[in-house]
């Protein structure tokens, strides 16, 4: 539920010494809070309940006033859905404050990290292993499907899971591109991440849910062969191959793997979303159904080498990405007080 009595009635921020727990958000700047991470909007930090110190919540705290009118209709769009998902594998939102300034997200802490840096760590990786993963991956799309919902964002980056100890304990995140889906073919916004967005997007065609099984093809296949399907050095000629469907199994990597597997991924990187399997259907597949032991005893260690670093490539990226976004806000902060001290002193006699 939304709450507007203040965040602070209900919950404290737990600071990074764990013997200190303040009362209210932020109101002592001066100390160090357990920072979890940031953004362009937020900070997420850990906190938890007052009724409860055992259990903590990671806590997204969005500054209201720098969200345009469209940045914030897009984050109610959020709590929205993210109110009505309640699946083990799916992240749960707690509760929601609406305060003045800020919006608070009390969201499950996700402890154990993405699932792809879990899968490299590994010193054996088998196609059961894989198996398991792509199930419970569709398994809990298909839920958010049956309630008609488009997540938009599929990657690796937003599978998360729950503990370090535990890797069945996989959860779909970030929900900022979902969107509900009441007809067919009535989403038209081109959203998503270059290399696990669909074909009909890229055309800009109407599409729905069915975007969503072509992400999960997309993640199958790197969990299996290693790396992705589509892989140019230009944006332009990625998204050309992904629109024809241009991918196909190299033998050095697929020889191994279970005809059914490739079945499978043939069947989700399918152009044609009308031809596309949907979730339900996914789930009936031979491999999906396949028996445990056989499969464990495919090796993909091979297979594994290659994720490690298609992995690595991605964090990489993502760590430059990340960089020039600050280099900018620091150059564009530094400009502006560029511009306010010239115009101070223009006014000066």
């Amino acid at each position: 539920m939304t709450h507007f009595i203040p965040f602070s009635f209900f919950y404290y921020f737990l600071s990074t010494d764990s013997s200190f727990y303040h009362f209210g958000p932020l109101s002592l700047p001066n100390l160090f809070w357990c920072q979890l991470g940031t953004g362009a909007f937020s900070t997420v930090r850990m906190g938890y309940h007052r009724s409860n110190r055992d259990k903590t919540y990671a806590v997204k705290c969005v500054n209201r006033k720098k969200l345009t009118e469209e940045d914030e209709a897009a984050l109610l769009d959020e709590v929205s859905i993210l109110k009505e998902m309640k699946h083990l594998h799916i992240i749960r939102l707690y509760d929601f404050f609406k305060e003045p300034s800020t919006y608070y997200l009390v969201m499950e802490e996700m402890d154990g990290g993405e699932l792809f840096d879990r899968i490299v760590a590994k010193a054996y990786y088998n196609e059961k292993e894989a198996r398991d993963t792509c199930m419970i991956l569709i398994e809990a799309v298909g839920y958010m499907h049956k309630n008609n919902v488009a997540h938009r964002d599929l990657k690796p980056e937003n599978l998360l899971l729950v503990s370090k100890n535990d890797d069945s304990q996989v959860k779909i995140a970030d929900f900022g591109f979902a969107k509900k889906v009441y007809e067919e073919n009535s989403l038209s916004t081109q959203c998503g991440t270059p290399g696990y967005v669909a074909p009909e997007i890229l055309e800009g065609q109407k599409y729905d849910q069915r975007a969503d099984m072509w992400s999960v093809g997309v993640i199958l296949y790197i969990l299996l062969g290693g790396y992705p399907p589509f892989i140019e050095s230009t944006q332009r000629e990625l998204f050309r191959k992904i629109k024809r469907g241009d991918y196909e199994f190299h033998e050095e990597y697929w020889g191994t793997v279970s005809k059914e597997a490739r079945n499978l991924i043939k069947s989700l990187l399918c152009v044609d979303p009308v031809k596309r399997l949907t979730a339900q259907q996914a789930l009936e597949n031979p491999w999906i159904r396949g028996d445990a032991d056989s499969l464990a005893k495919n090796d993909l260690g091979k297979n594994l080498q290659s994720l490690k670093r298609f992995n690595a490539k991605r964090k990489f990226k993502a760590a430059v990405s990340t960089v020039v976004a600050v280099n900018k806000l620091n150059y564009l902060s530094s400009a502006f007080k560029d511009l306010s001290v010239g115009a101070a002193e223009a006014k000066t006699p």
